[in-house]
């Protein structure tokens, strides 16, 4: 920042060269004035050891002269820091004078004389004096200086205003973050456009660039993302380019001033359309430059918190681009030597267990140690789960880039990088076991941070289901117990460990293990829940998991010699009924309907209909189910039913068992 001091000295050192060349020019109307002091005042100037009372009645002086030379004189008196002579000086100058000051500036008002052609001249002291009287806030606030917001903008415009612009952006800092006002009428008045259009052009690591990025953090405190994303998306996703510039070149406080801001744009709960608006810049280096910062970040010996800002960053640029995201160029300054592409992905995974290990560990503690709550003890806890869960996050989608290499074309992983990074997720995978365990022994089963650590061991569980096989098999009851803070329910665990049970349960041994701890029942009430009550797919994949789990425990009742309540076999029925209500779907009909043969097996016709949730409609549903399964059989089978061949003989050979206790199912098949 230029300083008024520092400014008007320079000012007053070139007055003899600008008084050669300019003539003192008279200005009647009141929107314009001469920039040049008079004779009179030039000689006023040569006194010796002039007071700041003498300066003062300049400022109040009738003619423009004598203000102008009260300027030029008044910096021998005060800087920017004295805010009560500045509080002097603002009052004596005036506000009509600084209004035609400005407007002389910026070619508004009625220039006569040689002044016209220093507009310049008169714009730089306009704005610089403004900017320095901004800095007493009570000034900056009042509606005089708020009112000139969109003339600034405005100068800020035009090309020919780069010597200005780090005042003019001082200006305008100070006004609207001195008030409400301020902020808004520079928002409303296009300040984001202006601003996301100079920003790319700042020098890295300049002023003005610190000065922007200022701007940018205060604009999204006084205003709601989602408010910014609604109006200007197309500007905030430049701007977090350019400061993705700055985060990658810099190693300076405005480093991490950069990692602040832009994890706390992305990670914000309205930076959904602001992803979409990223994924479509033209300039894809932006994305490089994320991941130099978090790479230097992550490698470097910083603070706790920012190693944790530099991990909410990294999540959300995957949730943007992809899990490749981890791997690509790294450039860092001073670094000639060539940076391995995995870098950036195994400094995410070692960070993330780091966090996983410390934040479980503190949560036990404040869960089960704190001898008493309070709010502030329930806000950390809230923030500490949600940082966990940010670290789950990303080795979750690790996890996926893992289970994803050997379908990426390129090496872009080697077999040690792998076999490091499954001996890692082994032991961190232990360490959220170790969390439930202890969870259980407390007899807690419901929280965000329990489901979520149900989810990443689901996740892991699908790549590697023999993994901690013993801790598994012990917990596995009661991760299939857990609910979220939320949900009354423990569907949603159900639903992240699908995939894990749909292999557990291929074997006989894993089967026992699921009817053991009622893990059977907890997949039928999952798998009817994703039915939903009016038959709609909420999520194809999800039930045709579910689905293959419930076949494989029935397909081995016989070894199990598992239990099942009326209640849960027509609970199921009715869902499957639904499920396929005027479905065409060969793969849809042959799965419900071989299910459906199975469940036959454990019940009647007579018993289903004396059962209170089950009906008429239900039992023709379901029998026509079972007869469009069978008329596929035989000679000219279509190709879907050769490719539903297991399905098939399932239908077939249950209905062997159970037809002649089903007399309207087999009416319907024989007609």
């Amino acid at each position: 920042m230029v300083s008024l001091s520092l400014f008007l000295s320079l000012f007053f050192s070139c007055y003899a060269a600008f008084f050669v060349f300019l003539r003192l020019s008279s200005f009647p109307s009141q929107h314009s004035f001469a920039l040049l002091p008079s004779q009179e005042e030039s000689s006023q100037q040569e006194r010796p050891s002039p007071t700041l009372e003498d300066c003062l009645k300049l400022l109040k002086g009738e003619r423009d002269e004598q203000r102008l030379a009260g300027l030029l004189l008044v910096t021998k008196f005060c800087n920017g820091d004295d805010l009560p002579s500045l509080r002097r000086i603002y009052d004596a100058v005036g506000v009509r004078f600084l209004d035609r000051l400005l407007l002389t500036g910026a070619g508004k008002g009625s220039v006569t004389g040689n002044a016209g052609g220093n507009r310049d001249a008169y714009l730089q002291l306009s704005v610089t004096v403004l900017a320095a009287f901004c800095r007493a806030p009570d000034i900056a606030a009042s509606q005089d200086m708020v009112s000139k917001i969109p003339l600034v903008l405005e100068i800020l415009s035009k090309e020919s205003t780069s010597a200005v612009l780090e005042e003019c952006y001082e200006f305008l800092y100070l006004v609207s973050s001195a008030s409400e006002d301020g902020v808004m009428t520079f928002y409303e008045s296009a300040g984001i456009k202006v601003l996301a259009s100079h920003m790319p052009t700042f020098p890295d690591g300049s002023h003005p660039m610190e000065l922007a990025m200022k701007f940018v953090q205060l604009l999204l405190t006084k205003l709601s993302l989602d408010v910014v994303c609604n109006s200007y998306l197309l500007e905030l996703s430049l701007i977090v380019a350019t400061i993705a510039r700055q985060f990658a070149a810099l190693h300076d406080a405005v480093k991490f001033e950069a990692l602040h801001l832009l994890s706390a744009i992305l990670s914000s709960k309205y930076s959904a359309p602001l992803y979409d608006a990223l994924r479509v810049l033209p300039d894809k280096n932006w994305a490089n430059f994320m991941r130099d910062g978090v790479v230097a970040i992550l490698q470097n010996r910083v603070a706790p918190t920012e190693k944790l800002q530099a991990l909410i960053l990294a999540e959300s640029m995957v949730s943007i681009l992809g899990e490749k995201w981890f791997i690509g160029p790294i450039k860092l300054p001073n670094v000639e030597e060539p940076i391995p592409a995995d870098r950036c992905f195994l400094l995410v995974l070692e960070q993330s267990r780091v966090e996983v290990a410390v934040l479980l560990n503190e949560l036990a503690y404040l869960k089960y140690e704190a001898s008493k709550s309070s709010s502030s003890l329930d806000e950390t806890i809230r923030l500490k789960q949600q940082n966990v869960a940010t670290a789950f996050s990303l080795m979750e989608k690790i996890i996926k880039l893992i289970s994803n290499f050997g379908e990426n074309e390129g090496n872009f992983i080697d077999d040690g990088t792998s076999t490091k990074v499954i001996n890692g997720l082994n032991e961190t995978v232990g360490v959220v076991l170790e969390y439930l365990k202890d969870a259980k022994e407390h007899g807690r089963r419901k929280g965000n941070d329990l489901l979520a650590s149900v989810r990443v061991i689901g996740s892991y569980l699908a790549e590697a289901p023999l993994a901690c096989k013993e801790k598994v098999r012990e917990l596995l009851g009661f991760m299939l117990s857990v609910e979220s803070e939320e949900e009354p329910s423990p569907f949603y665990s159900v639903c992240f460990l699908l995939p894990f049970l749909c292999q557990l349960t291929m074997k006989t041994e894993g089967c026992k293990a699921m009817v053991s701890c009622g893990g059977h029942k907890a997949v039928i009430d999952c798998l009817v829940n994703l039915i939903g009550q009016d038959g709609s797919l909420e999520d194809d994949g999800r039930i045709f998991l579910a689905c293959d789990t419930i076949l494989n425990l029935f397909l081995k009742k016989e070894q199990l010699q598992f239990p099942l309540d009326e209640s849960t076999v027509s609970k199921l029925l009715k869902a499957l009924a639904n499920w396929t209500e005027g479905i065409n779907d060969p793969s849809v009909i042959m799965m419900a309907s071989s299910i459906c043969s199975l469940l036959f097996d454990f019940t009647s016709e007579d018993t289903l209909l004396r059962h209170s949730n089950f009906d008429d409609r239900t039992l023709t549903s379901l029998s026509r189910l079972i007869a469009r399964s069978m008329a596929s059989w035989g000679q000219g089978m279509s190709s879907d039913a050769e490719a539903n061949m297991d399905l098939l003989e399932i239908v077939s050979a249950g209905y062997a068992r159970w037809a002649p206790r089903y007399p309207r199912v087999r009416q319907a098949v024989e007609r």
